[in-house]
């Protein structure tokens, strides 16, 4: 499955405030509008999909604002009067439109120099998730293999370092995995082993990597550590304090992590 080019548009809108307050807004412009069209507020608020109240304290509001009336209410006539706009509110649209079209105009620019979004936009996505998991990488799905019941799953980070997952050949089917396509790998802190040249160790968790600890936090019970293993890409574990006095770990020194791969949770957007 081939993943859609996704790119971002840049979009805003405009309002004139004073002392953080808002006074003018696309909203407003466009009540006026619809009161130029249809010649009532009444109309103009069903239109704009507000109440007629607010539509109300509205136009009262600008006309309390403004030198000069931009809303003029008429009585008699056909249906007993109408509201239309003055003068300065036909002026104070056009003087609006003027600045949204220059806006515009500068978020196509901006767009322009942005050039191609698509890894803006990935970086959005992974920045705007929610979890309380404290590891969270980004990457690439280099294999899948099935078994009877579960399939292992190998995620290439940046900086060539591999996490292997294990999940059920069903999580697989309903996350629409397959190779080639970006994934997250997530792990707790907690699942997460420290220790001292692991490489050479016999041990049977999967996922093994080395680097160097960037941070020791202790605390009189646990104590959190971070190390860099490469890419850009540092991992934390929460170990107890115990373990951490015995493994003497300080910033800077070498130090690998281990994790079974059966702790690695596997998440796609």
């Amino acid at each position: 499955m081939k993943q859609k080019n996704k790119t971002i548009g840049l979009d805003g809108s405009i309002w004139f405030e004073k002392e953080q307050n808002r006074f003018l807004g696309a909203d407003t412009i466009a009540l006026l509008e619809n009161i130029h069209e249809h010649g009532s507020i009444n109309s103009a608020a069903k239109v704009s999909g507000i109440s007629y109240k607010t539509a109300w304290h509205m136009v009262n509001m600008i006309n309390n604002l403004s030198e000069k009336p931009l809303v003029d209410r008429m009585t008699g006539g056909k249906g007993g009067g109408g509201t239309v706009l003055t003068k300065e509110g036909k002026k104070v649209i056009e003087q609006f439109r003027i600045v949204q079209d220059e806006h515009r105009k500068f978020l196509q620019n901006l767009e322009g120099r942005l050039g191609d979004t698509r890894n803006l936009y990935q970086f959005l996505r992974r920045i705007s998730m929610k979890i309380s998991a404290r590891n969270v990488f980004a990457g690439t799905i280099e294999t899948i293999t099935k078994g009877a019941v579960n399939a292992e799953v190998i995620i290439m980070l940046s900086g060539g370092t591999r996490i292997t997952s294990i999940i059920t050949n069903g999580a697989v089917e309903n996350l629409g995995l397959n190779e080639g396509m970006n994934a997250y790998a997530i792990i707790k802190s907690s699942s997460i082993i420290i220790g001292r040249d692991l490489h050479d160790a016999k041990i049977s968790t999967r996922n093994i990597m080395c680097g160097t600890i960037s941070k020791v936090i202790e605390g009189p019970v646990s104590t959190e550590v971070d190390v860099e293993i490469g890419g850009g890409n540092v991992i934390s574990a929460i170990i107890t304090h115990g373990s951490s006095e015995k493994l003497a770990l300080r910033e800077g020194e070498h130090a690998c992590t281990a994790f079974k791969a059966s702790s690695v949770i596997l998440g796609v957007n």
